[in-house]
Formats: structure tokens, C-alpha cells, sequence
């Protein structure tokens, strides 16, 4: 852990080492290879998914790897690795297996893989297990076959599994597995170091037809300008989550191409419920009120972000829709002196490095308005591997990211992160779990986005988080680079992507 955050920090020293770093002669490409070079706004600090399930740049990466049963695509579940499936009674899935399918080591891909990467995910008791909550039975019925038993029916289990990344039985449990994962998907690991580089080479045995890219690299250039700069001099070819006041370059400069989509993503700054004075609902509404997010979310953003309505994205399937927190500090004084806090209180917000658009400015600006409420907030930008091992242990009074609805369901965010048995922010509601377990059973589709209303309103109301912005999607390309699409999710995938010429 050590080395990765001294190696974070000597990248984040020099954006010029980066660069260089980008476009070293191991990466050249050989005549008629198509190389694509893609520089993520954060890089993997890993490649285990089932570790980190909950993790965009790790989820980025090993989709290109390593595949799922079935995916989302345009709004709809569609198969992957499964063909089919069928509930045969309302607390019973049964899945129907490709056929001819291999790993990458040339290992046949059957039904026992599935079932291994499942309880491998489970024992590791990742992020996501809390969606798999009345699962009983994960069996291999035979070679082709998955049949999932539900204490209740279980109507998110396909969006859940988009997120469950196959390996082969017989090696994912091996020490060192996931320094070098081997997956049926369309890519191959050629070298992987956390927070420093990935090199991918195209799987020529893929059963969905060998990509036309012979290799694809992870860039690791810590700083936006970096980062750029790489796109701007042809080192790199393909950007995301470019920041506001960068889109103006991106789009003056020549043979690029910038674009924006809808998105899932929005920001939060969850309050940590088991520190004081935290564990007051009021002292929580209080600093909501002291923040002028409209202002903010305009002057940092502009088009890409809006002021959020909920507790997740508005574009994810569910999401309610609420009404902001007013900005009054007045309001914000009174109840912190309901709360005995009338001269104020010191607490602390952290954040990860580059971990979203403009985050360090957006921090700042929420740091100053609490502090014209007697609130003074010290300021934790940590790199992303410590961020990330005091954010699960909640060693931290506030945590400010993004985050993403991977799986485009309500369920993804709300069941997954606010139920009391989940311990991610000190917040517990018997009478919230009930809505959301309920909504997650719920086979009725029309009844869902109900139960996500009241749910999403009780949050709100409870100011478990603040939550200031829903974000857009952007994402800029050489003009070399074609077919390339960014998702809601915003974890784009390659297999289909091709360049041409220099």
C-alpha cells in the first residue's frame, strides 16, 4: 500500500514524467497494430473485482477482461455469457449458458464458473453482496445450466448480475489470480501494476469475434492538464470526465472530437452517523442548508451538472424525484443551536485525488459556506488508495465523491448503500430497510419506483448525506478513433472500438 501511494505521489509530482510515460518506446506500436490508448480520470488500484465490485475504474478495466452473464445496453438487460433465462416459479431463476465458450487460457467456460465466481464475490463480502441478500441456493444444475434459488422473489437479481464478472473455477481462488485475471472477454492482461499502468492485448479467441484492437493501454497521468495534454499531442487517444473549465481547450483543438451523454453519476458527501455531531438528524440538515448548491453546482459545472433531486441519479430506473434543500443559513444557525452547537463546531471532509470533476473546487466551496455558520471543516484530499482503505473502515467525520448506479436500478444505490445491516455511514432505519427490501422483492414494476419515493424521502428528509449534483458524461476522442461509446454507466467498453492511421 505504501509503494502504490509513493508512486501516486511522484506521478502526481510531474505531469511531464506522465507524459513521457504515455508514449515510451514498449508502447509504440508495430506496423499494422491498432493501439489505443485510453488515460482514466482514476486508475485501478486493482483488478479484483469481486474485492472492489463497487469500483468504477476497477469495473472499467475488467469488463474488458472478464464478462458477466448479462449486460445492460440501451436501457435493457441483454445477454452475455447466459443466453437465456426463465423463472420457472416467482423465487427461481434458471439460466441457459453459451455454448463453445473459453477462457483466454483455452479452459471450456461452464456453469461451475459462474457458481465459483459467485461464492468467491460472496466470501470476500464485497460491496455488492447486499444485493444478493435472499439468495439461498447459487447451483450448477449441469454444465449449461445456473439455477438460482431466492428466499423471496428477487426482482433486481439480472441488474445485479450485470456486475458479476466470470472467471475459471479452477484458478480465480488461486493466490495472485487477480494480478493477472484470465476471463473470456475480448481482451487479455499483457501487464497490470496498480496506479501505474495496464496493458491489454486483444483475445484473438474471443467467442464474439477477435476486437481490431491488437492492444489497449490504461494511461496513468494523475493531472487533468496532463491528461490533456497527452490527448492534445496524439499520446493518448481517448478521455473521460474532462473537467468544466477544460472543456473549451478539448473543443478548439484540432482532430478531436468532444461529446456529452446522459449519465448515472452524481456527487454525494455522506456525514459519517456514528461520530458526533453527526448522529444529530439536525446538526446533518444544518450544513445542507448552509450550502448554496444552485449557485455552486452553476458557477463549477455549467451544463454538466444539474442540482440533484434525489439520493441517486435521475436517469437510473426508480429514482425519485425531491425537492432541494433550500439554501438558508439562517435556518442552518437554528437548528445547529437546537442541537447545543450555537457557537458552531470543527470537523473534517475527505475526498479522493481527481476523484470526480472539479471535486477539489466543489469541496472548497462547500468548506467556505459552512464556515459563515460558525463550521470549520479541514480539508483531507487523500490519494485514492488511502482514501479507499479509510473510507471502509469509516475513518472519517465526511466523504465527498462521486459514485455511479452501476447497474441503472435503484436498487444498485439505495438497497445496496442505506440499509442498516450495509454499515457504510453510521445510519441506520428499520422503516427504511422495509421500503427497500420490499421494492428490491417487488416483481411489479410499477410498484417499485413507489416504494423508491417514500424510501428516498426518508433519506433526504434524515439528511444522511448531502447530495449536490447529478453529473453528465463527457468524453473526448482523437479523430482517429471509431465507434467508440460512452455509456450511462461510464465504464466504456472496447471490444468493438477501432483506429486508423497514426
Amino acid at each position: 500500500m505504501l509503494r502504490k501511494r509513493i508512486v501516486g505521489a511522484l506521478a502526481a509530482l510531474t505531469t511531464v514524467a506522465a507524459g513521457l510515460s504515455a508514449c515510451s518506446p514498449a508502447s509504440e506500436p508495430s506496423s499494422g497494430e491498432q493501439v489505443l490508448r485510453y488515460a482514466p480520470a482514476m486508475f485501478p488500484v486493482s483488478l479484483d473485482t469481486h474485492k472492489f465490485a463497487g469500483e468504477e475504474a476497477v469495473q472499467t478495466a475488467i469488463q474488458q477482461i472478464m464478462e458477466p452473464l448479462v449486460r445492460v445496453d440501451d436501457g435493457k438487460i441483454v445477454p452475455v455469457l447466459a443466453t437465456s433465462w426463465e423463472n420457472p416459479d416467482p423465487t427461481t431463476w434458471v439460466f441457459k449458458l453459451r455454448t463453445e465458450v473459453k477462457f483466454s487460457d483455452g479452459t471450456p467456460f461452464t456453469a461451475k464458473d459462474v457458481v465459483a465466481s459467485y461464492e468467491r464475490h460472496t466470501k470476500l463480502d464485497g460491496p455488492l453482496v447486499p444485493l444478493y441478500a435472499t439468495v439461498t441456493s447459487f447451483a450448477a444444475t449441469d454444465d449449461q445450466t445456473v439455477t438460482v434459488k431466492t428466499s423471496k422473489p428477487l426482482g433486481t437479481l439480472l441488474s445485479s448480475l450485470t456486475l458479476l464478472f466470470i472467471g475459471p473455477a479452477g484458478k480465480i481462488n488461486a493466490d495472485g489470480f487477480f494480478n493477472k485475471p484470465i476471463g473470456s472477454g475480448p481482451f487479455t492482461v499483457a501487464a497490470f501494476q496498480p496506479d501505474e499502468k495496464l496493458e491489454l492485448a486483444a483475445n484473438p479467441s474471443y467467442w464474439d469475434g477477435a476486437p481490431q484492437l491488437s492492444k489497449l493501454e490504461f494511461v496513468n497521468i494523475p493531472e487533468v492538464a496532463g491528461r490533456i495534454t497527452a490527448l492534445e499531442n496524439g499520446e493518448v487517444d481517448v478521455l473521460t470526465q474532462i473537467p468544466p473549465d477544460q472543456i473549451g481547450s478539448v473543443k478548439s483543438s484540432d482532430g478531436i472530437s468532444y461529446s456529452t451523454t446522459p449519465s448515472w453519476t452524481y456527487y454525494f458527501d455522506w456525514f459519517n452517523s456514528n461520530r458526533k455531531p453527526f448522529d444529530d438528524k439536525r446538526v446533518r440538515q444544518a450544513m445542507w442548508h448552509a450550502l448554496n448548491l444552485e449557485s455552486t453546482v452553476k458557477d463549477l459545472f455549467g451544463d454538466l451538472a444539474t442540482p440533484a433531486q434525489a439520493p441517486l441519479a435521475q436517469g437510473v430506473i426508480g429514482a425519485p424525484k425531491l425537492s432541494p434543500y433550500p439554501y438558508d443559513p439562517a435556518k442552518a444557525k437554528q437548528l445547529l443551536a437546537e442541537a447545543g452547537l450555537p457557537n458552531g463546531f470543527s470537523t473534517s471532509m475527505q475526498w479522493p485525488l481527481e476523484g470526480g470533476p472539479n471535486i477539489r473546487a466543489l469541496a472548497q466551496a462547500m468548506i467556505s459556506d459552512w464556515a459563515k455558520i460558525g463550521v470549520t471543516v479541514k480539508p483531507l484530499e487523500k490519494e485514492r488508495a488511502q482514501w479507499l482503505e479509510d473510507f471502509g473502515k469509516l475513518n472519517w467525520d465526511m466523504n465527498l465523491q462521486t459514485n455511479v448506479t452501476g447497474t441503472g436500478d435503484a436498487d444498485y444505490t439505495l438497497a445496496r448503500l442505506y440499509v442498516c445491516t450495509a454499515k457504510r455511514n453510521g445510519y441506520c432505519n428499520p422503516a427504511l430497510d422495509k421500503l427497500l427490501l420490499d421494492a428490491r422483492s417487488s416483481v411489479d414494476q410499477a410498484q417499485r419506483p413507489k416504494l423508491y419515493q417514500e424510501a428516498g424521502q426518508i433519506l433526504w428528509s434524515d439528511a444522511v448525506g448531502i447530495f449536490p449534483a447529478d453529473l453528465a458524461s463527457n468524453s473526448a476522442v482523437r479523430s482517429r478513433v471509431q465507434d467508440f461509446v460512452m455509456p450511462p454507466s461510464g465504464r466504456p467498453l472496447f471490444a468493438k472500438v477501432t483506429v486508423s492511421g497514426s
